[in-house]
């Protein structure tokens, strides 16, 4: 029973329980562990590592595994087994153990055993514990010993915890290289026992002369066992060493070339192509041009498809990198060779061609690499052979539904949309043929294609127009099953026709895909287009779907979710009607759409739930609604110069009070407000933007877009009324083409380039305040209404999710109750977090440390009432600590010299790799009551007896 309610604790994925229930859940397992049933035993003990993610804090992490070492103590080798598997599969926690002196003896003490498969299972443990005690010497005396063992599974134990304790300690490496030298070199030492030996000398690389000894017996090895699993062994494990040593690499990558080159065993060969691409991946800038140019000849003459796949995966590889440009430059005094005719532009081109789809997909990766990147002189031939070379491979693997066709389809794909973004001229002839193609294709196939001609139209828009018949034509016969690729079709094909309209659906165009839907598509197909068609600006006709979604869902949530788009659909299509120069209309849009916005917003907060809580949509929308109503403002107090002009003595009144703008009238104050609030609206724009760490960087752009747009406004309302003077057009405007992701944002940069121009034009000719001035703020507020917002996908879904968990000790019994602490010490407060993921973490950036504020203010006060510092009563520490394994711990000193109530916040944010700051929260809060020593108290009591007046409170401050 006991192990069935931790069970079902265990099972439940959410975090946030109190410690009470995760220590409920470790009596139960300890219930477990006491059993005199062998299979409950075994079941607490695998339960164990689901204790550890769901409370991942060291005070009962080291409790359990203290429990876990009693186990392993007492218990037969089943249970040490486990017990093992447990601590393995626990490998991030195992530095949270705070008693490491405890748990090690308990486990070391089955070492002295007589069964040797029971030292075989501590030796295996105490390897897995390496991390933690790298310099036990008993340990490292008790490997030393059983690799002299007689018995084979103690020596594999052996070997596996010698090659723990060797990537750990250096002692530990320098120490056992010679003895693991004299076992593999021994006469008497087995061939099989040498072969897992030799991967151990990988880990000698804590020094240089300890890699060069290394080195030298692998050397010997390689030259005295002409065997082949000792080659492979020996080779590996060279190419592991200089991998890790760096200082080694070019000489291994000419060995291994050697032994690709002149070596006839194929497996020989495939092992030396996997170590090539090994470092290809870890040092590309070290291929020199030679190295390469043997890799190319191998590859041209070699037989065996399977070995010139690999070298062509080692050159796919290094076609990415610096390698590629290191190969085609040219050397002081050497006749420059034309790029077409080296042996890698050759082999490129014959393995485009290749019977094999693989070889040909390598091909085109390859050759389309060289396309972008090889000099522009002799670049034409190379570039119509890559097409040509892409479009025959697209061709004969368009109607291959098999795995492997497909993901040849997608390399060869996205090689084109890569040489296309690089080299726009050819994108024409490209996209007439894969709209060709796309009527012949399989269904796999055009959802792939589908996908690269959104990517090509999003780069090059001007495209969109053309592909849009044929699209639409094949929209019209697309759907005929309900099958699962139909479905992604539909979705795929209607995307690509939703770039290529450029957010202007025609009435034939939303016909032809209702009428699809209504046939074939179910509810989930219809919400994804409705989504994609809310990011590509369509809103009228996603507002259609949501409309008919709504009454086909399971939840009220998912209805009031769905309601709330409908509404912020409908809310920016009132926008898109607005028309240039008709302010009253552009006032009465931004009326109609703030009416449906906060319809939407209503039915949003009601779609919230604990585990969803919609954060981020909420405060868009928020910001969303109050920019609409300042821009509605800012049309209203232009308006405001007509029916209030600047009075007639406006002029003598600037002179007399010096200030410039009181020439323009009431208008000038206005403008004020209205500058500072856009001002305000930028701010909370760029805290959003800080505090959407796991946002894609589509959803980060678009918020920064509005952050920008802010600014626009306030800096034109600057320029143009208030200081016209003083007001500079260059760090807002943009120097040359700037490369945009999206049509949205190519949009708006288009509409801050036009009215930041137009108001330096007027600016520069007319004095303010006139209707001129007033006619270009609203015809700037009209161009920014008529972008169609783009709801990007962190608004409806989040592929990556990080979330801290803080913990600070000491802590107070009652969540009511304050920690007591003396006015005359110093409270230590220990702050420890855990990093939790989602199923994709680090997937747009990761956590490089985290960042702690802690900040006391004094909330009620108890003593005397006399003139106190401004030190004294707040306490402000920031800390930047980097996380170990997702888990992190630091310690504050405050000082609570004031006697009171005290709360002290402690809040979190994180840095990601690039050193930006990330508000991510969480803020825990925490009252501290400071209470008078004793000392002093009986000192004070004394003196109140006596009848004189207490001093003034004796503290640190006041001593210095």
């Amino acid at each position: 029973m006991s192990l069935s309610m931790a069970r079902s604790f265990l099972s439940e994925a959410c975090y946030g329980e109190q410690e009470l229930d995760a220590n409920s859940a470790l009596m139960e397992l300890d219930k477990g562990l006491r059993s005199g049933k062998l299979g409950e035993q075994c079941e607490a003990v695998v339960l164990f590592p689901k204790l550890f993610q769901k409370y991942p804090f060291p005070i009962l992490i080291n409790s359990a595994f203290l429990k876990l070492a009693d186990i392993f103590r007492l218990g037969n080798n089943f249970l040490r087994l486990c017990v093992l598997k447990v601590t393995q599969q626990s490998e991030k926690h195992l530095e949270k153990i705070l008693n490491v002196d405890e748990f090690v003896k308990r486990v070391f003490s089955v070492i002295h055993s007589n069964d040797p498969v029971a030292r075989a299972i501590t030796l295996r443990m105490l390897g897995s514990l390496a991390s933690i005690i790298p310099e036990r010497k008993n340990a490292h005396h008790s490997i030393r010993q059983s690799l002299d063992s007689h018995d084979n599974v103690e020596v594999e134990a052996a070997i596996f915890a010698a090659a723990s304790f060797s990537a750990q300690s250096k002692d530990f490496a320098a120490g056992i290289c010679n003895k693991v030298s004299e076992m593999i070199q021994g006469l008497d030492t087995p061939v099989d026992l040498k072969l897992k030996l030799i991967p151990m000398l990988q880990h000698m690389h804590h020094d240089a002369s300890l890699a060069s000894s290394s080195r030298e017996l692998l050397q010997h090895l390689v030259n005295s066992y002409p065997s082949t699993p000792m080659v492979i062994v020996s080779l590996h494990t060279f190419t592991q060493l200089a991998a890790f040593s760096l200082i080694d690499i070019p000489k291994q990558l000419q060995l291994l070339l050697q032994y690709l080159r002149d070596d006839p065993r194929k497996a020989v060969k495939r092992l030396a192509i996997n170590d090539l691409k090994l470092l290809a991946k870890k040092a590309p800038h070290l291929w020199i041009r030679e190295n390469t140019q043997t890799l190319c000849e191998c590859a041209l003459t070699i037989p065996y498809n399977s070995l010139k796949l690999g070298m062509l995966a080692v050159l796919s590889t290094l076609s990415g990198t610096i390698a590629i440009k290191q190969y085609f430059s040219t050397a002081a005094g050497s006749s420059s060779i034309p790029p077409r005719l080296t042996d890698l532009v050759k082999l490129a081109q014959e393995c485009c061609y290749h019977s094999n789809l693989s070889v040909a997909a390598h091909g085109v990766v390859v050759l389309s690499s060289i396309a972008i990147s090889c000099p522009e002189k002799d670049i034409v031939q190379l570039e119509q052979d890559t097409v040509l070379g892409v479009e025959s491979l697209l061709m004969l693997c368009s109607q291959d539904s098999s795995p492997s066709g497909q993901a040849t389809l997608k390399t060869a794909l996205t090689s084109l949309v890569k040489l296309l973004k690089n080299r726009p001229h050819l994108s024409q002839p490209a996209v007439e043929f894969l709209l060709g193609q796309l009527h012949l294709s399989c269904d796999s196939s055009r959802v792939l294609m589908c996908h690269a001609l959104a990517a090509i139209a999003t780069h090059l828009p001007v495209l969109g127009d053309g592909m849009l018949g044929d699209l639409v034509d094949l929209y019209r016969v697309a759907g005929h099953s309900s099958t699962g690729e139909q479905q992604e079709l539909l979705v795929s094909l209607a995307t690509v026709i939703f770039v290529a309209s450029q957010s202007s659906l025609s009435s034939e165009v939303k016909t032809v895909i209702k009428q699809q839907l209504e046939n074939v598509a179910n509810g989930w197909t219809v919400y994804r287009i409705a989504r994609q068609a809310s990011r590509m600006g369509c809103h009228e006709f996603s507002s259609e779907l949501y409309q008919c979604l709504r009454t086909r869902v399971a939840s009220e949530h998912f209805y009031f979710w769905l309601n709330s788009l409908k509404e912020f659909s409908q809310a920016e299509q009132c926008l898109s009607h607005v028309e240039e120069g008709d302010y009253s209309g552009a006032m009465s849009a931004i009326a109609e759409a703030l009416r449906s916005y906060q319809k939407g917003i209503a039915s949003l907060t009601a779609a919230s739930t604990p585990l969803s809580p919609l954060t981020f949509q909420c405060e868009f929308i928020k910001l969303r609604i109050d920019t609409l109503q300042a821009l509605s403002q800012l049309i209203c107090t232009c308006n405001s110069l007509k029916t209030s002009p600047p009075p007639a003595i406006a002029t003598t009144i600037a002179l007399t009070s010096g200030n410039d703008v009181q020439r323009c009238g009431r208008i000038s104050m206005q403008m004020k407000v209205c500058m500072d609030e856009f001002r305000g609206l930028a701010a909370r724009y760029a805290d959003l933007h800080q505090s959407l760490f796991d946002a894609d960087y589509a959803t980060l752009r678009n918020v920064e877009l509005q952050q920008q747009s802010c600014l626009l406004v306030s800096h034109v309302i600057e320029a143009l009324i208030l200081d016209p003077q003083t007001a500079s057009f260059q760090e807002h405007g943009t120097s040359g083409s700037v490369q945009t992701e999206s049509e949205y944002e190519r949009r708006m940069m288009s509409v801050f380039n036009h009215v930041l121009v137009e108001v330096e034009g007027l600016s520069k000719k007319h004095p303010p305040v006139s209707h001129l001035h007033t006619n270009c703020l609203c015809d700037a507020v009209i161009a920014l209404l008529k972008v169609p917002l783009s709801f990007q996908r962190y608004f409806f879904q989040k592929l990556q999710s990080t979330s801290i968990k803080l913990a600070l000790s000491p802590s107070p019994r009652t969540p009511s109750e304050p920690i007591p602490v003396q006015n005359s010490q110093q409270l230590t407060l220990k702050v420890e977090g855990v990093v939790q993921h989602g199923s994709t973490p680090g997937l747009f950036r990761k956590i490089q440390s985290v960042c702690l504020n802690v900040t006391s203010v004094l909330q009620s006060k108890t003593g005397p009432d006399y003139k106190i510092p401004l030190d004294s009563k707040t306490n402000e520490i920031d800390q930047r600590v980097e996380p170990h394994n997702d888990y992190f711990s630091t310690q504050f000193l405050l000082n609570f010299s004031i006697l009171g109530t005290h709360v002290v916040t402690v809040e979190a944010s994180v840095v990601d790799e690039s050193g930006i700051e990330w508000k991510t929260g969480p803020k825990t809060m925490v009252s501290v009551k400071s209470l008078e020593d004793p000392y002093s108290q009986q000192l004070r009591h004394q003196l109140q007896q006596s009848g004189t007046q207490p001093a003034p409170q004796r503290s640190s401050y006041i001593r210095f």
